[in-house]
C-alpha cells in the first residue's frame, strides 16, 4: 500500500507540476513539500487543502483502503 505522501507525489508528477509550484500553492517552503512526500499520515485539514489544489479526492481513496482492510479482516475472522 502506498503512503499518502507517495500518492501526493505521484499526482503532482502526473500533472507535471513542480515542487516549487506546489509549495507556493500550499504557502510553504519546498523543503516542507519534500518532507510531505515521505509522510505516512497527514492532518485532515492539510489533506483537504492538497485535494483542492491538485483537484483529486484523496479522502475517497483512503475510504476505499479502509473498506478493503475491513473486508480482509472480516474474512480472516470467519
Amino acid at each position: 500500500m502506498k503512503t499518502i505522501g507517495e500518492l501526493i507525489k505521484e499526482e503532482l508528477e502526473k500533472q507535471e507540476r513542480s515542487v516549487t509550484w506546489f509549495a507556493r500553492k500550499l504557502s510553504c517552503d519546498r523543503s516542507n513539500v519534500y518532507r510531505l512526500f515521505h509522510k505516512h499520515s497527514i492532518e485532515t485539514d492539510l489533506l483537504i487543502r492538497i485535494s483542492i489544489i491538485l483537484n483529486r479526492d484523496f479522502s475517497s481513496e483512503i475510504s476505499s483502503i479502509i473498506h478493503q482492510k475491513q473486508q480482509s479482516r472480516n474474512q480472516q475472522q470467519k
